[in-house]
C-alpha cells in the first residue's frame, strides 16, 4: 500500500502558505436513513471519471440508504488524494412526506490536476533536497499519477543530484491492481555509508486486491551502482488492511510480509573509493587496500540475501486523540554490501540523532508509539481557483531503534528516544512534519523536518 504514496514528493507549500480566502460551501441536507436508493448521480467531476468513483461506492442503487457506508466510502474516495471535499445529498421519489425512495447525488470538489510545481525530498543521508517537477494526478481521468521531476541538496546547492519519474494508480485495466513505476537516476555522496553513488534504479510494485482485506504484493527492481554491482530484485508477499483510511489513519490494523531475493552475487569489482588514504592509482585500483569494510577495493561488489520484512500498525481513535503503534522490521539473510546497510537517525527513523556512520547495520527493527490530537479536522480550501485541503494535528512519542549484523540483538543495539511536534496534513505528501527528538544516550534535542508519515518514508528511506 505504501508504494502508491511513498513518491508522490511534489511540495504543496507554496499553496498552503500563499494569501487568499478559504471558500468552504454549506453543506447539503443529511439523507434519511434506510430510504431505498433509486438512481446516483454525481456532480463536479471535471476531470474524474465516474468509473473511478463508483467503483468505491458502497450506497448502491435497489439498497437501503446507510450514513455509516457512506463514511465508509468517503474515507476510500479520500484515499484517492483526487477530491479536497466529498457530500451526498438526497432528493425525495414522488409525494410523500417520508420519502421511501431516494435519488442520491455524490458532490465533488476536484484537487487541482496539472500543476509544475517546487519540487521536495526529504531524507536523512541527504537533507532537504529541492527542485522543480511536472505532474499530472489525474491523467486521462483514470486516477493515474505521472511525475517528472529535479532535485538538488539546499547545502551547498547542486551537490547531489536525483531525476526522476514517477507513475502509479490503484487500478489496472479495470481490475484492483494497484502498480507503482519507478525510474530513478542518482549522483550523490553517501556521506553516512562513505561512497559515492552514480546510480539508475528501475522498480515496478504491484498490489492485487483479490479479498476486501487482504492484498498479494510483488515488487521487481533492476539497481545499477556505477562501478559496484548491478542488483536485481524480485519479491512477493501478502498484507491485511483493516483501516479505515490509508491516508491519516484513525482506526484499525495493518500487517505486511514480504520475501525478497536482491542480487546475484556477480563478480564486479569496484574502484577503490571510500573513507580512507588511497595508495594505488586510478589506472590500477588493485594497489590499493583490499579490506576496508567501507569499500569494495580489488573485490567484488555483488550481494545475494533475502530480506524478510515485517510491518505491523495498529491505530485506535478515542474522541480528538489517535493512538497507533507501529512496528517494521527488516531481517537479510546472506551477503550485504556496506551500500545496502540501514542507517538509523533523523525524521525518517529514529528522532534521537541524527543519522551518521555509527549507525549502520544489516538488519534493523523500528519501533513507534504515537500520540495525536487532532486540533484542526481536514478543512476544504480555494485558492485563486486552486482547490486543496489542510488539517492540523499535535503528536507525541517514543521511537525504538535496534540496528544490528549478526545473530540476534541485545541491549547494546537498542536505543530509545521521544519527540513532539505538529503535523500538517494537506494532498499528495500526507502530512509535513515539525517535530523535536530526545534521546537520553544523546542528551540534546533535535529539531525535524519531515514528509509523509514516518511510517511511510522509513520503507523506502534507503534509496
Amino acid at each position: 500500500m505504501f508504494r502508491l504514496l511513498k513518491r508522490n514528493a511534489w511540495i504543496m507549500v507554496t499553496i498552503c502558505l500563499a494569501g487568499g480566502a478559504f471558500a468552504e460551501p454549506a453543506a447539503p441536507a443529511a439523507c434519511p436513513e434506510g430510504a431505498s436508493v433509486s438512481s446516483v448521480s454525481f456532480e463536479g467531476l471535471k476531470h474524474t471519471k465516474s468509473r473511478v468513483v463508483e467503483r468505491e461506492l458502497l450506497n448502491r442503487v435497489g439498497e437501503a440508504f446507510s450514513m455509516e457506508k457512506f463514511e465508509i466510502e468517503k474515507a476510500r474516495l479520500q484515499d484517492l488524494d483526487l477530491f479536497t471535499e466529498i457530500t451526498v445529498s438526497c432528493d425525495k421519489v414522488g409525494e410523500l412526506a417520508e420519502p421511501t425512495s431516494i435519488k442520491l447525488t455524490y458532490h465533488f470538489k476536484e484537487i487541482f490536476r496539472w500543476i509544475p510545481a517546487p519540487a521536495g525530498k526529504k531524507t536523512d543521508r541527504d537533507g532537504l533536497m529541492l527542485g522543480l517537477a511536472l505532474a499530472n494526478i489525474n491523467v486521462l481521468g483514470e486516477d493515474i499519477r505521472l511525475e517528472v521531476q529535479y532535485r538538488t541538496t539546499v547545502d551547498p546547492f547542486f551537490d547531489k543530484n536525483e531525476y526522476a519519474l514517477y507513475a502509479s494508480s490503484p487500478y489496472m485495466f479495470g481490475l484492483p491492481l494497484g502498480w507503482n513505476f519507478e525510474f530513478l537516476v542518482t549522483d550523490s555522496y553517501d556521506n553516512i555509508r562513505g561512497f559515492q553513488e552514480n546510480s539508475i534504479l528501475l522498480d515496478i510494485d504491484l498490489d492485487y486486491k483479490f479479498l476486501p482485506n487482504l492484498s498479494l504484493l510483488g515488487t521487481a527492481a533492476y539497481r545499477m551502482l556505477d562501478g559496484m554491482a548491478n542488483l536485481p530484485e524480485f519479491g512477493l508477499g501478502f498484507a491485511f488492511d483493516y483501516r479505515d483510511s490509508k491516508l491519516d489513519t484513525r482506526n484499525g490494523v495493518y500487517f505486511e510480509y514480504m520475501l525478497t531475493h536482491v542480487g546475484e552475487g556477480e563478480e564486479i569489482v569496484a574502484f577503490c573509493a571510500g573513507d580512507y588514504e588511497f595508495a594505488g592509482s586510478w589506472d590500477d585500483p588493485w594497489d590499493g587496500p583490499e579490506d576496508n569494510p567501507k569499500n569494495c577495493c580489488g573485490k567484488s561488489c555483488g550481494e545475494n540475501y533475502w530480506e524478510l520484512l515485517t510491518d505491523a500498525r495498529a491505530y485506535k481513535t478515542f474522541g480528538r486523540f489517535v493512538t497507533g503503534a507501529t512496528a517494521l522490521v527488516r531481517y537479510r539473510p546472506g551477503e550485504v554490501k556496506f551500500f545496502d546497510y540501514y542507517y538509523h537517525g533523523g525524521a525518517n527513523t529514529f528522532r534521537g540523532h541524527e543519522a551518521d556512520s555509527g549507525s549502520l547495520g544489516v538488519h534493523e527493527a523500528l519501533l513507534t508509539l504515537e500520540e495525536r490530537f487532532v486540533l484542526m479536522e481536514r478543512h476544504a480550501a480555494s485558492i485563486w481557483g486552486i482547490n486543496f485541503f489542510y488539517g492540523v494535528q499535535l503528536v507525541a512519542g517514543f521511537d525504538g531503534s535496534l540496528l544490528w549484523d549478526k545473530g540476534r540483538p541485545g541491549w547494546d543495539n537498542y536505543e530509545g528516544a521521544v519527540y513532539g511536534g505538529i503535523h500538517l496534513v494537506i494532498p499528495a505528501l500526507d502530512r509535513i512534519r515539525f517535530e523535536v527528538g530526545y534521546s537520553p544516550d544523546r542528551g540534546e534535542p533535535v529539531f525535524y523536518f519531515g514528509l509523509f508519515d514516518k511510517v511511510t518514508s522509513s520503507r523506502w528511506r534507503s534509496r
